[in-house]
């Protein structure tokens, strides 16, 4: 060996060191291979204005853990990470600061100064989150790290937009869109979070414009009425037959509507009648088309109210509703209040109420591009890890609408379309244009939107290898092998990188979409700043190391649930962290002489020993099951079982069985256990290398090995092992049974760990006894037996020596006996009996009197009275078994 490890595991002593080395030796660089395969994941770029959250941390765990299994496997793996421009997100923050240091807008500074301030802060605190994931332990290709606004990524940006306008796939029209008032800008339809609120329902008379009944109509948005141009009903519903063709008065406003025929309106729900204002309402809007009616803006971008609002012109929405309901309450117009569950859609970057406008907008036509991500999720080109989320993302697709994918902010990809300055031409082109095709005019003004992140986003696994170009890094390493992502942006990112991977590259741009649950606190609360429940995962890892932190994500991880975060859990990862160290250290500091290569660790097969068999015969049998589990996505899985192998078969049972050998004077013994413990050793850090990189390199490094950890092989299974060592290891199985028995009879008994047994074994045949007398040295020492007697079953002996007075136990193919004399210590147990005889004695005669007291009995609860009773009884219970032990341990 080249070294030891330090005595105490301390992950702060060498994580930063490793996680170096591997940087600058290279060992996260793919390199095109065309004899490798290529192994594919593009990291799901987190926002520039964030830092690592448990989310985070998760989501690339998993990833890092699939890309190290794969590069020991022989991939050519790439991992490719990069950060996201956030345009929303990024313009608010910078947007904040500038006010609060300076006290400008952004408008008061204008686009290009306010674009330099975003692009410093961008250069200042852009880098934050990359720092950080190397902290966790990335193994990203960072020679590649890309950024979604940088020169390679806007011109795909450019190219597809352009490729998409000239198909007729991108359009600019006035359409219904989400508009967030607080941020500014459109939202698509995926970045408005639903809910539904305790809201009311207001139910306003609208007169007759003819002096008849008028209609009674429910809304919860009463401030829209001022943008009212009709009252819609259905043909059918005989309550307002005669109604329909004739007017109605828009309370207060005094303006004339009409009652239309319309198959919108539920009957069933308010009055059925609904109030059609198509410029604040997508329903609205599509009955306002059918019916050519007019659409009166009667609120701004703002959020405030327009002219058409009359005296309550520039008031905010929501001050503008309870004006509005106090005035048609004193009017008599307010017939009544119902509070009720109203659906409220949410901007997701703000939390603010989005609006419903018209605007002049630009749109990607999705039913065409839909089809063909539909058909690959159908015929299993593409596959949802667990499968149920694939008919969440057939449901978008097949239910899709125009995408709106222009948003009015400054900081983003900037839409490639420019108006002639003569005539107002739209020219789409890759660069600005020099003449107008429609008049001949030579001044344009750029579009002042930008596209929205997810435009950009959605070209992530290609125009990060270079499309539009053809480069080597595009061919090699694209389409991608897997998308690891949390379940609550499939809508956001998955489907527009499949539709835009089709459309591009004519292939899925990944085979596999692996979905995972979030990280929530110790109480199954989502983590956020308002609850102030979010745990900084570099604190984590400062306090108990990364490879804890990754142990405890993927242990607890489920692709069907969510997960929560706990201290407890972390406790427990530190622990196996170090008892794998211990276990280490221990067979470093008994292996000092065994150095060399792969080769020179390798066990002698005459030498093995039948607990060297089991072992390594375990080890077989775990990677095969462990290499089918990561197959298939299985991670929390393989890392239980490779816990499991760790902890219980090597630690706890098989560098016990060896102890002996190692301690002893026979070289041949030692050097064959030796060579053992290295060996498997060495394939339990391959096995968990994928999840707990640091610790396992930190060992391999004092192993004596040659090369890297990162950049060796995966276990490999030997087929014809079992055959070779099925005996034995079932020979070893049958001890491991027996010493579980007896330690279990010890606990039961709660005899002292220290205390020497006896034990009888009553195997089922004489093949077995002769199976439990070869193993009797590992039973002796590891369930701390003085002597063990292997008996046959049905012999004339057996009977006349098996303990008259003894605890059993039953195992597979023998019967166990262990004399209560060597259990107990006789004269304590009487003593302890005596006072607990005492302690129950006093207990019936408090509850004996209680019961026996008239008033308590007549006054208390009957409940309480039961209660007692039951006490008494089961006191009385437990003091005539305590009797009948201690009449029985008596004369002992």
């Amino acid at each position: 060996m080249t070294r030891n490890l330090n005595k105490t595991y301390d992950p702060t002593g060498f994580e930063k060191r490793i996680y170096e080395e591997w940087e600058t030796e290279g060992c996260f660089r793919a390199e095109i291979d065309e004899d490798r395969k290529p192994y594919t994941i593009v990291m799901p770029p987190p926002n520039i204005t964030g830092q690592l959250h448990m989310g985070h941390a998760l989501d690339q765990t998993l990833q890092d853990v699939l890309i190290r299994w794969r590069r020991l496997q022989g991939y050519c793996a790439l991992w490719l990470p990069g950060t996201d421009h956030a345009s929303i997100a990024t313009e608010v923050r910078v947007a904040d600061e500038l006010l609060a240091r300076e006290g400008k807008t952004k408008e008061e500074i204008g686009r290009e100064a306010f674009l330099e301030r975003v692009r410093a802060w961008k250069e200042l605190y852009g880098g934050r989150i990359t720092e950080q994931q190397r902290r966790l332990g990335n193994s990203c290709d960072w020679e590649r790290e890309r950024f979604t606004m940088d020169e390679g990524c806007n011109k795909a940006v450019v190219e597809f937009f352009v490729r998409l306008y000239e198909k007729g796939l991108i359009y600019r029209g006035k359409r219904m869109i989400n508009w967030c008032p607080v941020c500014g800008t459109s939202l698509s339809d995926a970045e408005v979070e639903h809910e539904d609120i305790a809201g009311n329902y207001w139910y306003i008379h609208y007169p007759s414009a003819d002096g008849g009944k008028g209609i009674v109509v429910a809304t919860s948005r009463p401030e829209t009425m001022f943008g009212d141009v009709a009252v819609a009903v259905r043909s059918d519903d005989e309550r307002y037959k005669d109604l329909i063709g004739k007017d109605v008065i828009l309370p207060i406003a005094g303006r004339k509507i009409p009652v239309i025929a319309d198959p919108y309106p539920d009957p069933k729900k308010g009055t059925g009648a609904v109030k059609i204002t198509p410029a604040h309402d997508p329903n609205d809007y599509e009955v306002g088309r059918r019916h050519g009616l007019p659409e009166i803006v009667c609120m701004n971008f703002d959020a405030r109210m327009t002219d058409e609002a009359g005296q309550y012109s520039g008031m905010d929405r929501f001050e503008c509703r309870d004006a509005w309901v106090k005035a048609l309450d004193e009017g008599g117009y307010l017939v009544k209040t119902e509070r009720v569950s109203i659906p409220v859609g949410r901007c997701y970057r703000c939390d603010a109420t989005v609006e419903p406008m018209l605007s002049n907008q630009w749109f990607v036509r999705m039913e065409t591009l839909a089809q063909p991500a539909i058909a690959v999720a159908k015929d299993g080109r593409l596959s949802h890890v667990p499968e149920r989320f694939e008919k969440i993302y057939l449901h978008w697709l097949e239910d899709i609408r125009d995408w709106c994918i222009s948003r009015q902010l400054w900081w983003g990809h900037r839409i490639p379309a420019y108006y002639c300055e003569t005539c107002g031409e739209i020219t789409v082109a890759r660069e600005k244009p020099h003449t107008c095709s429609a008049c001949g005019g030579g001044a344009f003004r750029q579009d002042e939107d930008v596209l929205d992140t997810w435009f950009s986003s959605a070209l992530w696994p290609f125009s990060t290898l270079g499309w539009p170009e053809k480069t080597p890094d595009l061919s090699y390493f694209y389409p991608t092998s897997v998308l690891v992502t949390a379940y609550e942006i499939i809508f956001f990112w998955v489907v527009r990188m499949v539709f835009s991977g089709l459309e591009c590259m004519g292939e899925c741009p990944f085979e596999h979409v692996f979905i995972h649950g979030l990280v929530r606190d110790s109480s199954g609360r989502k983590m956020s700043k308002s609850l102030d429940n979010g745990v900084d995962p570099i604190q984590v890892i400062d306090t108990y190391g990364a490879d804890a932190l990754r142990f405890m994500l993927v242990n607890g991880s489920s692709p069907d649930s969510d997960m929560r975060y706990s201290e407890d859990k972390m406790e427990s990862s530190r622990n196996f962290a170090n008892k794998l160290w211990n276990a280490a250290r221990f067979v470093i500091m008994n292996s000092d002489d065994e150095t060399g290569s792969e080769d020179d660790f390798a066990p002698d097969e005459a030498a093995l020993r039948p607990e060297d068999r089991w072992i390594l015969l375990k080890v077989n049998e775990a990677v095969a099951e462990i290499t089918r589990n990561m197959e298939k996505f299985e991670l929390s899985l393989a890392l239980q079982k490779t816990c499991e192998l760790i902890r219980d078969a090597y630690c706890d049972w098989y560098i016990e069985m060896v102890k002996e050998r190692l301690y002893g004077e026979d070289e041949d013994l030692k050097r064959a256990a030796r060579s053992v413990l290295v060996a498997v050793l060495s394939d339990l850090l391959r096995l968990l290398h994928p999840y707990m990189p640091f610790i396992t390199e930190e060992i391999w490094g004092c192993l004596g090995k040659d090369g890297r950890l990162i950049a060796d092989r995966w276990p490999s299974y030997d087929e014809g092992m079992r055959e070779r060592y099925a005996e034995d290891s079932a020979k070893i199985e049958t001890a491991m049974g027996i010493i579980r028995a007896v330690r279990n009879i010890r606990a039961e008994a709660e005899a002292p760990p220290a205390r020497k047994l006896t034990v009888t074994v009553v195997a089922d045949d004489a093949a077995q006894a002769d199976i439990i007398e070869s193993t009797a040295g590992h039973i002796e020492r590891l369930a701390n037996v003085s002597s063990i007697v292997a008996l046959v079953s049905g012999a004339s002996e057996t009977r006349t020596k098996i303990p008259e007075e003894a605890m059993t136990a039953v195992v597979s193919g023998a019967e166990i006996y262990v004399p209560l004399d060597d259990l107990l210590d006789f004269a304590a147990e009487r003593e302890r009996l005596a006072r607990e005889k005492e302690k129950l004695e006093g207990e019936i005669k408090r509850l004996s009197a209680k019961l026996a007291n008239e008033g308590f009995v007549s006054k208390a609860p009957q409940a309480v009275v039961a209660k007692e009773r039951e006490k008494l009884a089961k006191a009385e219970d437990n003091f005539a078994k305590v009797a009948a032990r201690a009449e029985a341990i008596r004369d002992k």
